[in-house]
């Protein structure tokens, strides 16, 4: 197996874990998608693939086309999209993806998060490089055989297809998420979720007290409401 079956291995969706915040991350993704795209889910494949993902952590239809039609609302805030980078302590680079309708909000409570943890942030660049950034989509495991399919969509930009507990893993580099999208759609294949993630290139083994310096660090990050994502090279068990 590649670094991608490794990385979900290690992460099994944490974050995901409480419904509310999941409920309202895809309530942003539905803002910046209709904003962007507009509130039709058949003329808007990002909206579609928001919507895919509602459904997978069960958040009820009625949320979600409250969200839709809020979203067309003129006077409704949109969100931008802000990458922040820097360290934890022991060395262990940190990229926090965030969506924001208060870009100095929100640059403040980061910079205070690295502060109080013992880490410091860094300039636009310092550890993006250290990540490949991928779209990754899963589909139900029914009657597929997952290295068939890998051969299959390779001309599509698949670079790993594998299977866990709840189905068939499809990853890619970030710009192949539109071509994937519409060939699994054009076979119909029924897509589940999908979403983009930072696989570190390289990750650093701590002991078992440097590890609880990070994670302070990486909970107070993900408690707050402006991010979306935190990924960092801190090696996983």
């Amino acid at each position: 197996m590649g670094r991608a079956f490794e990385f979900r291995k290690g992460r099994k969706m944490k974050r995901w874990s409480a419904m509310a915040k999941a409920f309202t991350r895809i309530g942003k993704d539905i803002v910046m998608a209709v904003k962007e795209g507009g509130p039709n889910p058949d003329a808007n494949s990002r909206l579609r693939a928001v919507i895919q993902n509602s459904k997978a952590v069960n958040m009820p239809k009625e949320n979600v086309e409250r969200a839709i039609k809020k979203a067309t609302d003129k006077d409704t805030a949109n969100y931008k999209e802000v990458l922040f980078e820097g360290y934890a302590p022991h060395g262990i680079a940190i990229l926090v993806e965030t969506a924001t309708d208060n870009n100095n909000r929100t640059v403040a409570n980061v910079r205070s998060y690295f502060n109080k943890c013992n880490g410091a942030m860094g300039t636009q660049g310092s550890v993006e490089f250290m990540f490949d950034h991928t779209c990754n989509f899963r589909i139900p495991a029914d009657g597929i055989d997952p290295e068939e399919l890998e051969l299959e969509l390779i001309d599509f930009g698949a670079e790993e297809v594998f299977e866990d507990e709840d189905g068939i893993l499809i990853y890619a580099p970030f710009g192949s998420f539109g071509t994937i999208q519409k060939e699994l759609e054009n076979r119909g294949l029924e897509i589940l979720s999908s979403g983009f993630e930072r696989i570190p290139q390289i990750t650093k083994k701590l002991s078992e007290a440097e590890v609880a310096d990070v994670e302070k660090l990486i909970e107070k990050l993900e408690d707050d409401d402006d991010v979306m994502n935190v990924y960092h090279t801190m090696e996983e068990e």
